[in-house]
């Protein structure tokens, strides 16, 4: 990784997004355990993931406006909105407030596809192809370290100071991110925006070349199609870990927290073996390690007992950031650049729809289905997706190392004094 940390253009933004990062591993558990409790509820504390997910069904539109704008100042303007959209949170007091809550998770959820659509742009721009895979993994690194001390973090703040801590914390996270990665102004390449009246007269085919893309990319369609049967069912354990803290372990909900950090311990290693997973099986081998961990470890909470799931939850975490990182390398290296914007959205969508439908299943599965019998489904499921992208993982084979060549010598001008001598005798005549 040091190689893409030199670069200082991707320092910038790595300082930037470690700033929102924080505010999101904050956020993100903190705020459906506000809603546990608030409403005693394992449903509707998973449902609070199902609705910051639920606005991916609007990706090829936010795609679409993403390739039209410079990126830099669409990621500096997205993230002073998202300070903006947490501040309802301070007029939460009691469960009658808690479509306050659903409210913001939403609009959220929005604003964190649009930076996730500007980001794949950014790092393409910023990076070479050759890096790709270093630049995604420090990301994933980053974030998945974020895990050792944001769920802690986040669930210590709200027991001591209540939600409203949550919200300041966050704001000041995104507004940070806004300052550090506006603060150096760019060259931005030329948009779709200058495209003229003819984009705009076929801007229907526009809005949905992304997901044409994807349809018509072999490795890609191959890729979001293993992974996206696999979020149908992973999106089931948002609901099912709530109930198997409280039913299995007998702790209260802010115990998820512990098992998040130490998932964020999986997810840090992961983030490190990143990068020379893709040397060696190749963005969909790397894809496919990172869904068929995921199984074992469903496997493994179907028992409840506190140190296999450590175990579990270290095994979830290894396969997080395998996962996205073999797939956004994916996404960068077979997109054109005019359309990463509208890809990135799309193929997010075609995830994580699967998985806001999942998690909304969960939230039902949890109050009818025995928890444990749920996790050994999902483990089953998991396995047999990360298989079918194995036997695909020759779409993707591993890029040659590059063997750097060696420098010419530089030439080295020979005098001929025989030539010289008659020069100088024709010119005394």
């Amino acid at each position: 990784m040091r190689n893409v940390l030199s670069r200082p253009d991707f320092r910038l933004l790595f300082g930037g997004l470690l700033a929102s990062m924080v505010a999101e591993s904050i956020l993100l558990l903190a705020l459906a355990i506000w809603v546990k409790d608030l409403t005693g509820s394992d449903g509707l504390a998973g449902a609070t993931i199902f609705v910051i997910l639920a606005p991916r069904m609007l990706a090829p539109l936010v795609g679409w406006f993403v390739d039209r704008y410079p990126r830099r100042p669409f990621f500096v303007a997205t993230n002073l909105v998202m300070a903006l959209l947490l501040t309802p949170l301070f007029a939460v007091r009691d469960a009658g407030d808690m479509w306050i809550i659903y409210g913001v998770a939403a609009l959220y959820g929005l604003a964190n596809l649009t930076v996730g659509a500007v980001l794949s742009r950014l790092i393409r721009e910023l990076v070479p192809s050759e890096l790709l895979g270093e630049a995604n993994g420090a990301l994933q690194t980053a974030r998945q370290g974020l895990r050792l001390i944001g769920p802690l973090l986040g669930t210590g703040l709200y027991v001591a100071l209540g939600g409203w801590m949550l919200a300041a914390v966050g704001m000041a996270g995104f507004l940070i991110a806004a300052a550090v990665v506006g603060a150096r102004r760019a060259v931005e390449p030329s948009t779709e925006s200058t495209a003229g009246s003819a984009t705009a007269r076929r801007w229907p085919a526009e809005l949905v070349a992304g997901l044409r893309h994807l349809v018509d990319e072999p490795a890609l369609r191959r890729a979001l199609l293993g992974y996206g049967l696999g979020s149908l069912v992973m999106g089931f354990t948002e609901s099912l870990i709530f109930a198997y803290v409280d039913r299995g372990l007998g702790r209260d909900p802010a115990f998820v927290g512990v098992l998040l950090t130490v998932q964020g311990i999986g997810g840090l290693v992961g983030g490190l073996c990143s990068a020379a997973a893709l040397r060696r099986v190749g963005e969909l081998g790397t894809l496919a390690g990172g869904v068929a961990l995921f199984g074992p470890a469903a496997l493994m909470l179907s028992y409840p007992n506190m140190w296999l799931g450590f175990v579990a939850l270290l095994m979830a975490g290894l396969s997080l950031p395998l996962t996205l990182v073999g797939l956004h390398t994916l996404i960068q290296r077979r997109t054109p650049p005019e359309l990463l914007g509208r890809v990135a959205a799309a193929s997010d969508a075609v995830v994580r729809c699967p998985q806001a439908f999942s998690i909304g299943v969960g939230a039902l599965l949890v109050g009818v289905l025995d928890y444990r019998l749920a996790f050994a489904l999902v483990g089953l499921a998991t396995l047999l997706a990360g298989n079918y992208l194995w036997r695909s993982r020759h779409l993707t084979p591993p890029a040659p190392a590059r063997i750097p060549k060696p420098r010419p010598a530089p030439a080295v001008e020979t005098v001929d004094h025989e030539v010289v001598a008659a020069t100088r005798r024709s010119r005394e005549r």
